[in-house]
């Protein structure tokens, strides 16, 4: 084992549930980015093995959900991370960079938004790491979304509410839904 291997080794395994939900999302807009530079310079096989890896970190996070803990939410993510991967099959079958585009959005949104949600529960006496935001992320009010936190830091579902209050605004792109059907966006 590399030592640059070692030492990814020891920070996946000493980080808290928390954190490694927040490197899924890294990952996952990673992956995403190298897909779409390999579609955009006709190399396929980049391309594919971008995006399936980015399709393979969005499974995890939607196996990762524990209904038991917050089921309305569970059930919305699990909408959003489906359509994701859906929108990356249709993407990457139609070579349509745009459907990829609006895909990496999301996941940067997600990203941001479980980031702030770190923050505010480590504000409250919750011990986590809550690395600092990237310059090119997006600012977003955390009473934007709610997230779902696996493991053993799951705060109960009253501690995610005050962590994330139920209002809400629509999310880039106009995946927002205020009511009705199905909501891609997401509620405490």
């Amino acid at each position: 084992m590399t030592n640059s291997n070692a030492y990814l080794r020891t920070r996946v395994m000493s980080a808290s549930p928390a954190e490694l939900r927040l490197r899924l999302f890294d990952g996952a807009i990673r992956f995403l980015s190298q897909g779409l530079e390999g579609m955009a310079a006709r190399e396929h096989e980049t391309a594919y093995d971008g995006y399936s890896k980015c399709q393979a970190i969005l499974v995890e996070l939607l196996n990762a959900l524990d209904p038991s803990q917050a089921p309305e939410l569970c059930e919305r993510l699990g909408a959003l991370y489906t359509f994701m991967y859906s929108h990356l099959v249709e993407s990457l079958s139609e070579q349509d960079a745009a459907k990829g585009r609006e895909v990496l959005e999301l996941l940067e949104y997600e990203r941001e938004t479980w980031r702030q949600v770190m923050e505010k529960l480590a504000a409250e006496g919750m011990e986590l790491k809550v690395p600092p935001a990237s310059a090119s992320a997006p600012t977003i009010d955390p009473a934007d979304t709610a997230a779902h936190v696996v493991g053993d830091a799951t705060p109960d579902p009253a501690t995610l509410a005050r962590a994330v209050p139920a209002a809400r605004r629509p999310m880039p792109g106009g995946y927002g839904a205020t009511g009705g059907g199905p909501s891609l966006s997401v509620t405490g």
